[in-house]
């Protein structure tokens, strides 16, 4: 599995590690079945976000989700840098570098949350399952590459709502991103998930608030 951490070297920021490493309050059969039902209904979506590197590093910008397969992490300026999943790939761009890499969708940890429909009777499953840190937290890995990185999704629950992941990649990396002002079922401008070389467009695709 290609290293998703890589990717998203720079698109991810949060509440501190601890708040998801705590020993916690098990969950109940219920309350996983009502995450796994909001994470598969959740369409479309746009929030603020703040993002934590393994090594610190802190940025904040807008988050747009159009599933299946499309998502864009835009950062506040100064940072030119940003990622887009137009449906088949996802691309990250490094503007020091002038230059993009990306990977089929279906090769990341970014499958996980990109696919039409979230389950956990597929070739996902779930780890662990907890409430620590005030928030519902479910880990989830690849069923047949338990080895292959991890995702933790965390839940505000009242009322239920995503706050914040955390991904692992294979080699123990950690991101998290945390979500502020998050708005579901928004219409969103199509050009947001296509991938444009900024060295050969003079602006950014626009969108609607």
């Amino acid at each position: 599995m290609i290293r998703f951490f890589k990717i998203f070297l720079i698109v991810f920021l949060a509440l501190p590690i601890c708040a998801f490493a705590a020993e916690g309050e098990r969950v109940s059969v219920e309350e996983i079945s009502k995450a796994e039902s909001y994470l598969s209904n959740l369409k479309t979506a746009q929030a603020r976000f703040v993002q934590t590197t393994h090594d610190g590093q802190q940025l904040v910008g807008t988050f747009y989700l159009n599933r299946p397969g499309k998502v864009r992490f835009e950062y506040d300026p100064p940072v030119e840098n940003f990622v887009v999943a137009d449906g088949v790939f996802i691309y990250f761009y490094d503007a020091v570098l002038e230059e993009q890499t990306n990977a089929p969708i279906g090769t990341t940890l970014a499958d996980f949350f990109l696919r039409k429909d979230f389950s956990l009777d597929d070739d996902l499953q779930l780890r662990a399952a907890k409430r620590a840190g005030g928030l519902l937290q479910l880990e989830v890995i690849q069923r047949d590459d338990p080895e292959g990185g991890s995702i933790t999704f965390a839940f505000d629950e009242d009322p239920l709502e995503l706050k914040k992941w955390r991904v692992i990649d294979p080699q123990g990396m950690i991101t998290e991103v945390e979500l502020f002002y998050l708005k579901k079922d928004v219409e969103l401008d199509s050009s947001l998930f296509r991938y444009v070389d900024p060295k050969k467009k003079d602006r950014k695709p626009s969108y609607n608030d």
